[in-house]
């Protein structure tokens, strides 16, 4: 089964109807950054109580005014925390110093880059590339992969996955690009969150 074919399965369930427009919650902004993080290992259920908990310091400036024992009891739900508030507060400062703002990070950061970063791997830069900096990515994460399993669709590697997905829409994008408002990015954001709609409401199809 194609890429294609799998989207075109995943689109008749309207699985994003209410969903945001990029799908991911404030989608452009750095409180992606911070979700990337804080979602490694969790739920996002839990990682929606941290972000409450900061409301008021998700801007890169806002954030980088945080101790990191303060980060620690705000972030405490999402678990890990006293290695992710050291590891986002060490992020946050090296997108100010190398990038200055969050948005010239966002116009400028390479995946090279994320990746070089303590606690980051392939599924968090991808998630900070496509959702926070609005680049053209795929993400793939445990749901993408639970639902490839189901169409006999397993690699090894997550670039792999990565390029089995992106591949295959490249190559049928002239029959996609009219819907996502020529937009690839918007599409693979979207794409994504049907996989992991999809696979958390899996009992219901």
């Amino acid at each position: 089964m194609s890429a294609f074919e799998i989207y075109n399965y995943l689109k008749k369930f309207d699985l994003l109807r209410n969903a945001p427009k990029y799908w991911w919650p404030a989608a452009g902004t750095f409180e992606v950054v911070v979700g990337a993080v804080l979602t490694q290992n969790t739920t996002w259920k839990n990682v929606e109580k941290s972000l409450q908990n900061l409301e008021g310091h998700l801007t890169l400036d806002t954030f980088l005014e945080l101790s990191e024992d303060d980060l620690k009891q705000r972030i405490r739900s999402s678990g890990f925390y006293n290695q992710k508030a050291p590891r986002l507060l060490m992020l946050a400062r090296a997108i100010q110093e190398e990038f200055g703002t969050f948005e010239h990070f966002q116009q400028l950061a390479e995946r090279s880059w994320l990746l070089a970063r303590k606690g980051i791997g392939k599924e968090s830069a991808d998630a900070i590339l496509c959702y926070g900096c609005f680049r053209p990515v795929m993400v793939i994460d445990a749901y993408t992969k639970r639902v490839l399993k189901q169409f006999d669709i397993i690699y090894k590697e997550y670039d792999e996955y990565k390029a089995f997905l992106e591949g295959g829409i490249e190559r049928e994008w002239y029959l996609l690009r009219n819907e996502y408002e020529n937009n690839p990015t918007l599409f693979y954001a979207r794409f994504h969150g049907m996989f992991v709609e999809y696979a958390k409401n899996r009992k219901k199809f």
